[in-house]
């Protein structure tokens, strides 16, 4: 379970984004949709989107993405020896990042309120 309370206090749909990238992909790297859509539903019984939001949730999972990129990749290279701190393949957020980089809305996350397009390549 996710504290939302101490993740984040300006953009909520924010940590939706960091909930998508952390929970709505498969063990083999794919993007669930199911998932995504699981996540949202859930979400917005709570608090249901804005449509500026909706719009937005493609950079904001960009952004979630590239941030964890880059703490996983200090933490690679800059975590001592013996340290209690495992770190995280940073990799698994490139792959991430760029199945960001190929969505354009918020239905390419499983969001009902638009059709998801076509997917090509």
């Amino acid at each position: 379970m996710i504290d939302f309370y101490f993740a984040c206090t300006d953009a909520f749909a924010y940590d939706l984004a960091i909930c998508l990238n952390a929970w709505c992909f498969k063990p083999d790297g794919c993007f669930s949709p199911d998932r995504g859509r699981a996540v949202l539903v859930g979400y917005e019984i709570v608090r249901p989107l804005e449509a500026a939001e909706l719009r937005a949730l493609p950079i904001l999972c960009r952004g979630a993405a590239l941030r964890f990129l880059l703490t996983r990749l200090i933490d690679w290279l800059a975590v001592p020896a013996g340290a209690l701190v495992e770190a995280k393949d940073p990799l698994e957020y490139l792959r991430k990042l760029r199945f960001h980089g190929t969505v354009s809305d918020a239905a390419d996350y499983g969001h009902a309120s638009l059709q998801p397009r076509p997917r090509t390549g």
